[in-house]
């Protein structure tokens, strides 16, 4: 089992993580394990999602793929009460399920004069469903599953909620607008539901990662040769640690979020992750 970095004890605990058949929250779901947690995984990708649930039980935690459909409301709550029946009710809740589409990013950083004219992709090509899907996955894919198992979390004491957000959310990134767009939505969002569920004792708190290379960005961060492309020369520039995250730098925060007695009177926030990126004004 993977190391847990801040002794936190989940042991009896209940946790979801959606969007777990990627490689970050397959991090997140095999951290919880290592801290006690029976999680559950859920993915639209199930095969994905089973095979990091094989992995944690081969390591001797508990773990269960399920598949699930975020942006469906009846798949959310079918899930939601298999969930509850197999493992138990859901103490804590990772919406993780999110991510971008090429059909809502432009081809170029700066509109110029010209790009009309042109094969270019710019502001003016974007495909309006493209744009709704990238919302929607981020948005509708964590209040959703929030309807599902924040209910099962009432009247529980130790409950919380953890959302993932991004430093786009902060300062929107060329190219992306509606991945930007929607992460700022999650952090307000996250705010909102931090404030509405306080009467009720459950925590909701997020992360908002830095610079990771992963399969969803890859794209945008590597030619076909591996070569860098400019892109990352930038972000690496602009990143006074010089390198791109790695997955496990993002475990003790979510571990300290989801500590009830490390951080019982911290909800509504939004953690930076990003090797001091928004601190760095480039000069």
């Amino acid at each position: 089992m993977k190391e847990n970095v801040l002794n936190t004890d989940l042991t009896g605990k209940v946790a979801v993580v959606t969007g777990a058949g990627g490689v970050l929250c397959s991090a997140f779901s095999k951290v919880l394990a290592a801290a006690g947690a029976k999680v559950a995984l859920l993915d639209l990708n199930e095969e994905a999602a089973q095979k990091f649930a094989d992995e944690i039980n081969a390591e001797g935690g508990t773990a269960k793929a399920y598949c699930c459909n975020v942006l469906k409301k009846e798949d959310c709550a079918a899930v939601a009460d298999r969930v509850a029946a197999e493992l138990g009710p859901c103490d804590i809740l990772i919406n993780g399920a999110g991510g971008n589409n090429p059909r809502a990013t432009t081809d170029k950083e700066y509109f110029e004069i010209g790009d009309l004219d042109s094969e270019t992709k710019s502001f003016f090509d974007l495909d309006p469903d493209g744009v709704g899907f990238v919302f929607n996955l981020n948005f509708l894919g964590t209040l959703l599953p929030t309807q599902a198992f924040a209910c099962q979390m009432i009247g529980r004491k130790g409950c919380n909620i953890l959302n993932i957000s991004s430093m786009n959310a902060f300062t929107p990134l060329t190219k992306i607008p509606a991945y930007s767009g929607a992460k700022a939505a999650i952090s307000n969002f996250t705010q909102w539901l931090a404030v509405h569920f306080s009467k009720v004792g459950i925590r909701v708190n997020a992360i908002a990662p830095g610079f990771f290379s992963t399969k969803q960005n890859a794209k945008l961060l590597w030619n076909d040769d591996g070569t860098p492309t400019a892109r990352t020369g930038k972000i690496l520039a602009a990143t006074p640690m010089g390198r791109f995250g790695e997955s496990s730098e993002l475990e003790g925060a979510v571990l300290f979020l989801l500590n009830e007695k490390a951080a019982s009177f911290i909800t509504g926030v939004v953690l930076p992750i990003d090797g001091g990126f928004s601190a760095y004004s480039g000069v």
